[in-house]
C-alpha cells in the first residue's frame, strides 16, 4: 500500500456496496459517502420516498431496493447478487425500557431486527463474497455493545451479540479474504434522536459522559464506515471501531 496514492487508498470505484436502513440517519450518510467514493450503492429501506431522494442525488451510483430486511425476499435477492464488495449491516431498532417492564413482544421485535436480520443479511452477503474471494462486512454496533446501561438491557444484549458475531465471522471468513468489522457509535444526532436531545437534562447527561463534549454526527459514523470499506483498512478485521468521543475510555 505504500506506493498507493491517497485517492487510490480511499477509492471505491468499481465496487458494489449494500447498505441496509439506508433511508435516514446513519444509513443515508453511509450511502452518500460510499457513492462519493465511487461505489455503486444498493440502498435498502422500507420507505420508497427516502430512497427516491437518495437516487435523485446520485442517479448513477444509487440503486434503490424498497424491501424489508426481515423478509425472505430480501435475503434471496442478496444471495442472488453476482457481485458484492461491501455490506453495511446498519438496520436496527431500540425501545428503552426498565428491564422488569420489557414485554416479550419488545424482546422479540428487537432480537428480530438487531440480531436475526443482521445475521441472515451477513450470511447472504458472505456467500457472494466468498465466491469472489474478497469483501468487507461492516456491522453497525454501538458503544452499548461494550458497556451496560440502565433501561437499555435488550439493546445492550443485541449489540453485544453483534460484537461477538463480528469477531467469530472475522476468524472464519479470513481464509476467504473477507474482512468483518463493526462500528460502535455513541449517541448520534439523527431524525430519531433529535427529539431526545431537545430535552436539556438528557443532553447534558450524555455530554457529561463524552470527553470530547459533543454529540456525534452521522458524518462521523459514515467516515468510519468508509475507512473499513476501503483498501485503507486492508489489514483490519475482527475490530470494533468506536466512534464514541471517548465514552468507553472513561
Amino acid at each position: 500500500m505504500s506506493s498507493s496514492t491517497i485517492s487510490e487508498i480511499f477509492s471505491l470505484t468499481g465496487k458494489v456496496a449494500l447498505v441496509t436502513g439506508a433511508g435516514k440517519g446513519i444509513g443515508r450518510a453511509c450511502c452518500i459517502l460510499l457513492a462519493e467514493a465511487g461505489a455503486t450503492v444498493i440502498a435498502v429501506s422500507r420507505t420508497e420516498s427516502d430512497l427516491d431522494e437518495l437516487h435523485q442525488l446520485y442517479p448513477d451510483n444509487i440503486e434503490p431496493w424498497v424491501l424489508d430486511t426481515t423478509d425472505k425476499t430480501f435475503i434471496h435477492r442478496v444471495s442472488s447478487l453476482t457481485s458484492l464488495d461491501i455490506l453495511v449491516n446498519n438496520v436496527g431498532t431500540n425501545k428503552p425500557q426498565p428491564f422488569v417492564d420489557v414485554s416479550e413482544e419488545t424482546l422479540d421485535h428487537m432480537l428480530t431486527f438487531n440480531v436475526r436480520s443482521a445475521f441472515l443479511t451477513a450470511q447472504a452477503a458472505a456467500k457472494v463474497m466468498i465466491k469472489n474471494t474478497s469483501g468487507s462486512i461492516i456491522h453497525m454496533s454501538s458503544q452499548m455493545g461494550h458497556i451496560g446501561a440502565a433501561n437499555r438491557t435488550v439493546y445492550c444484549m443485541t449489540k453485544h451479540a453483534i460484537e461477538g458475531l463480528t469477531k467469530a465471522m472475522a476468524v472464519e471468513l479470513a481464509v476467504h479474504n473477507v474482512r468483518v468489522n463493526s462500528v460502535a457509535p455513541t449517541f448520534i444526532e439523527t431524525p430519531l434522536t433529535l427529539p431526545m436531545f431537545e430535552n436539556e437534562t438528557f443532553r447534558n447527561e450524555v455530554l457529561a459522559k463524552i470527553p470530547l463534549n459533543r454529540i456525534g454526527k452521522v458524518e462521523d459514523v459514515a467516515a468510519a464506515v468508509l475507512y473499513l470499506a476501503t483498501p485503507a483498512s486492508n489489514m483490519v478485521t475482527g475490530h470494533s471501531l468506536k466512534v464514541d468521543g471517548g465514552w468507553t475510555a472513561i
